[in-house]
């Protein structure tokens, strides 16, 4: 009777495990949809709450309140497809790979799958962050996340000995920073139309003009103008 009492309390503690994560990936979800379509200020938790099937209460308990909904967005986006985080796939990349041209294209390419999922929100958070202070300290903690990722790139490459003369560890961040940012994806992509394969083909083409010496420089890739 005891080991069937057991049995039974771990099959409900997986199954209340599992249930919360559903309604943790649809309040996600939900939220993710009202703050690119309504804005920050317009998504209120009532409307998460009931696009999301929960309740409000469930809502506060889960994140406690919009500004820790939009972490936990943009967290989801940075991790791209499939069920290795992006970053990781990135770290492991980097410690196989000799070539520094094929690196950074490796990083065009997670970009074209993360870019289209994170910008919106980054985009949203800088907007919103003009009259929220709260928003505007997350935009400074998402903005220092995103140059200690380009600041460990940029050492990658420096370590492999792969930068062009001259180029510091400083001015390659600032590289990286340029070409990862939301702001360039919403000009190219958002505003020109690109598609996110144009946009993939000419951030790496750029960056391996910018960092790389010009006999280590891979032939361009071809991108299409759609």
């Amino acid at each position: 009777m005891a080991a069937k009492v057991k049995r039974r309390r771990r099959y409900d503690a997986t199954g209340r495990q599992e249930a919360a994560q559903r309604r943790r990936a649809a309040i996600v979800e939900a939220a993710t949809v009202l703050f690119v379509r309504e804005g920050f200020s317009g998504a209120t938790i009532s409307r998460i709450a009931a696009d999301a099937g929960v309740s409000e209460e469930t809502v506060y308990k889960v994140f406690g309140n919009k500004v820790a909904l939009v972490r936990a967005i943009r967290d989801k986006a940075l991790a791209g497809d499939g069920p290795i985080h992006a970053e990781r796939r990135s770290d492991r990349m980097q410690s196989t790979e000799r070539d520094p041209g094929n690196t950074i294209r490796g990083w065009s390419v997670l970009a074209m799958e993360v870019a289209p999922r994170v910008a919106p929100v980054l985009l949203l958070v800088r907007q919103a962050a003009a009259s929220d202070p709260e928003l505007a300290r997350l935009q400074e903690e998402m903005d220092a996340a995103r140059l200690t990722r380009m600041t460990h790139n940029a050492q990658t490459l420096l370590k492999g000995g792969h930068l062009r003369p001259g180029m510091t560890l400083e001015a390659a961040t600032d590289v990286l920073w340029t070409y990862s940012s939301p702001e360039l994806y919403e000009l190219l992509v958002l505003r020109r139309g690109w598609s996110v394969q144009r946009y993939g083909a000419f951030i790496a083409d750029a960056m391996i003009a910018a960092l790389l010496p010009l006999t280590t420089r891979p032939p361009r890739l071809s991108a299409s103008r759609s």
